[in-house]
């Protein structure tokens, strides 16, 4: 079983390579597409629910969703959130983007998963991501509401059993335990999860003060993720690439590329990135263009100091690739 099917991967590469040829320093790899801001949940780490109303309570409709991925033209769609089930019109907009070939991910925290199993057909090119940052407490304490690990669980399950690729992307924080989310990892891949996604968690400034202390430094996050590496072993199949899990363990260094990941919610295009909002644009061509990419990062932003996640980074290991590491990207994108 391959990371994505072979058709797409050669779709993505000769995405990359022509961006390149044509002398783009700057592209977009994944385009962060939030439908709507509002959610069913109040995860302790989040600083998307703590928004102002103004925001919570505007939502994009199919229209402006299609033509913000035309706009943007990116390979792949990460439709986030807030909680993108709520969304009453999800199954079309999700239907208009693979209509269009594009990579598609679903990040859901599962509760509402019944809407749309139904009304959606399992596709190559789409793939369920399921929020699950532990075993069951760990889990059920940071999204702050018990029994939804056993929801994702149970929602896990109906979507293989529908043909359904699935992932699940697991936040790290401070305190949790590493041995059991290794642990929980190889269950999920014997269950039949396609991936695992690993990513230390981003410390938002409107988290409560007094929740601060979960989020991780960099020290911290790269110890973690290599006993969880360790532990879950080699049944594991990670989405992050091999590039992006050295950076996590501290063996590599990358630079963010932000523009790899741009954001476009309910209120524009979303500037600098998808963690930070200094400002919304009217296009995506304004966002790429106003930005001042270098004014972000480890080490020239200080809300940046202990960011590590996939959203800013994962591209980061496309665009400053070596020979060496485009070997080992060939190998993973194949590895069963």
């Amino acid at each position: 079983m391959s990371r994505q099917p072979l058709g797409l991967t050669v779709d993505m590469a000769k995405y990359v390579v022509m961006q390149k040829l044509r002398g783009r320093r700057r592209f977009p790899m994944v385009l962060m597409l939030e439908p709507t801001e509002m959610c069913n949940l109040t995860c302790t780490g989040c600083g998307k629910i703590r928004q102002s109303p103004e925001v919570l309570n505007k939502r994009l409709t199919v229209e402006e969703c299609l033509a913000a991925v035309d706009e943007c033209g990116a390979p792949a769609v990460s439709i986030a959130g807030g909680e993108p089930l709520v969304h009453p019109e999800i199954v079309e907009i999700v239907k208009g983007i693979l209509a269009r070939r594009k990579l598609t991910l679903l990040c859901t925290n599962g509760i509402l998963l019944g809407r749309v199993l139904d009304k959606l057909d399992p596709d190559p090119r789409f793939t369920f991501v399921f929020h699950l940052d532990g075993p069951r407490e760990h889990h059920d304490r940071m999204v702050e509401r018990p029994g939804v690990f056993d929801i994702v669980m149970k929602g896990i399950r109906a979507a293989k059993e529908r043909g359904f690729r699935v992932a699940t992307n697991t936040t790290l924080y401070k305190g949790a335990d590493t041995k059991a989310i290794g642990q929980l990892l190889r269950e999920l891949c014997d269950m039949g999860v396609d991936n695992c996604i690993l990513s230390p968690a981003f410390t938002y400034e409107e988290v409560d003060p007094a929740n601060r202390g979960i989020f991780l430094r960099r020290n911290e996050a790269r110890r973690m993720v290599r006993e969880i590496v360790a532990e879950a072993g080699p049944r594991v199949r990670f989405y992050n690439t091999p590039i992006f899990l050295d950076f996590l363990m501290g063996k590599k260094e990358l630079r963010c590329t932000p523009w790899g990941n741009p954001t476009r919610d309910p209120k524009g295009w979303k500037g600098p990135c998808y963690l930070l909002t200094d400002r919304h644009y009217d296009s995506f061509a304004e966002m790429m263009a106003d930005t001042r990419w270098e004014e972000f990062g480890y080490g020239e932003n200080p809300r940046c100091a202990s960011c590590m996640m996939h959203s800013g980074y994962e591209a980061s290991a496309v665009a400053q690739m070596s020979l060496r590491d485009a070997w080992r990207m060939v190998r993973w994108m194949f590895a069963s």
